[in-house]
């Protein structure tokens, strides 16, 4: 889909909330040191944190990020990237704080104002922005999580529309600035030969995986109030399945597409607790910061049904754990069997036989598995696949991506207030009331509990180590 630029004005300054954080340190840095190699950065930053820091020690910083995230191996653009740089410090509940960002922004007029700060502070910085006279013109930018349950996100949305419209919110999923996630969208509807099968008449089942090596690292006070649902399976897995399952968009441009995914999760039927199974690896309650009797899932499963005309008995199957076998990232769509069975090894026992497979990372690849005849007289056969496509070279991050298209009014890879409400809409009537946390080893694929909610469509696709090139 080509870019489509609803709301062409640039944003002329980008300031950035939380400059000090990790978040600012491992991603964010290094996605504007590529944008000012690529010439896409040229407006300046004003960095805002509590800390009362100089400038020499925020520009220690940046350089610190990208030595360890890289190498600085550009002098002219890094030089260039830290010239761009201001600092403005101060407590967020203070009123002199956006007094100062105002000064600190000098001529620029529409600035796109990014909140990469923990969610408890997000109301106050808006109203703040609107309070100061910040928001004309402005955009502002929200990192995930947009709310932890219906309530709260319809809370947070009220807030941010008292202040800035709907097209001037931008809600960050850095997931979806991912290469391999932007070509599944391409991939459906760019060839013609998916469309007369994509539907309930041949697809048998859908599942998507994403599966991480690690715990939750120094995260503990995080992860116990928000735990593997809220984390990842209501936003990064609904937006994979959301791209999937979405209508054609009517016409080309971001609108349209939003506009199909939020129809995906309306259609969504709410989840029951008989639909889920969560999980938490052992020795979790032992990290720090993590209540000693807690049942916060690391891992969990669950199995969605979409009531559109499309999709109507096809069961979705979603799943995410941290210290599971190995980082994958996977969608396999299942194809329903030939209806005759003509050969004695098409039977469903020898395997899946016809599936599309969207390998999302740690490599990107569109794989078509099909049955192959081998040689000689008999009617037997193996199953190949047909790879259609790997990493390219020289992508951009999704944070580069993402910052570039929220700059320029692209809101073509953001969530949209309705279809953000829609999908915790699915969610909110488990988010209490479900079974315990089953134990899992590390390492493994998770608690085996979680087999019987698949076990009529053939199991969980493991993603295959031989295919996972680090």
């Amino acid at each position: 889909m080509a870019r489509n630029h609803n709301h062409p004005v640039q944003s002329d300054a980008l300031v950035l909330f939380g400059v000090t954080g990790d978040l600012a340190h491992k991603l964010i840095f290094p996605a504007l040191y590529a944008m000012v190699k690529r010439g896409t950065l040229t407006a300046p930053v004003i960095g805002v944190a509590f800390p009362k820091w100089t400038l020499e020690q925020l520009h220690a910083r940046i350089k610190d990020s990208l030595e360890q995230s890289g190498s600085i191996d550009d002098q002219k653009a890094f030089d260039k990237l830290i010239s761009l740089f201001s600092y403005v410090s101060g407590d967020y509940k203070d009123p002199t704080i956006f007094t100062s960002i105002k000064k600190a922004l000098g001529e620029a007029r529409r600035p796109a104002h990014y909140l990469a700060i923990p969610p408890a502070l997000f109301e106050k910085v808006i109203q703040g922005l609107g309070s100061a006279d910040l928001a004309k013109d402005a955009r502002v930018i929200v990192e995930k999580p947009f709310g932890r349950d219906l309530a709260s996100a319809q809370e947070l949305n009220r807030v941010a529309h008292s202040v800035f419209p709907e097209d001037s919110i931008f809600r960050i999923d850095h997931f979806l600035g991912k290469e391999a996630i932007m070509n599944i969208l391409y991939f459906r509807f760019a060839n013609s030969f998916l469309e007369p099968i994509w539907n309930r008449n041949y697809i048998s089942s859908v599942q998507i995986t994403l599966s991480e090596n690690f715990g939750i690292a120094n995260r503990g006070a995080f992860y116990e109030t928000a735990g593997c649902l809220r984390d990842v399976i209501e936003n990064h897995l609904f937006q994979i399945a959301a791209l999937l399952a979405m209508e054609p968009p009517a016409y080309q441009g971001f609108g349209a597409v939003q506009t199909e995914k939020a129809k995906v999760f309306q259609a969504m039927r709410p989840l029951h607790p008989n639909d889920m199974v969560r999980g938490q690896y052992e020795g979790y309650r032992n990290e720090p910061d993590v209540a000693k009797d807690s049942d916060v899932e690391t891992y969990c499963a669950v199995r969605l049904y979409i009531e559109s005309w499309r999709w109507q008995g096809v069961p979705w199957y979603l799943r995410s754990g941290k210290y599971m076998t190995q980082n994958a990232d996977e969608v396999l769509v299942e194809l329903k069997p030939p209806p005759q069975r003509l050969f004695d090894d098409s039977h469903p026992a020898v395997g899946r036989a016809n599936y599309v497979r969207f390998r999302i990372s740690p490599n990107s690849v569109i794989a078509l598995a099909a049955r192959v005849k081998r040689g000689g007289k008999e009617f037997i056969g193996d199953q190949e696949e047909l790879y259609l496509k790997e990493e390219l070279p020289n992508e951009e991050t999704p944070y580069e991506r993402l910052l570039g298209d929220a700059m320029s009014g692209d809101g073509a890879l953001f969530t949209r207030e309705d279809a953000v409400e829609a999908a915790w809409t699915v969610v909110d009537p488990v988010l209490k009331n479900h079974a315990q946390a089953y134990p899992y080893p590390r390492g493994s694929w998770g608690p085996k509990e979680a087999d019987a909610l698949i076990a009529k469509d053939g199991g969980w696709h493991n993603p295959a180590p031989e295919q996972v090139k680090e």
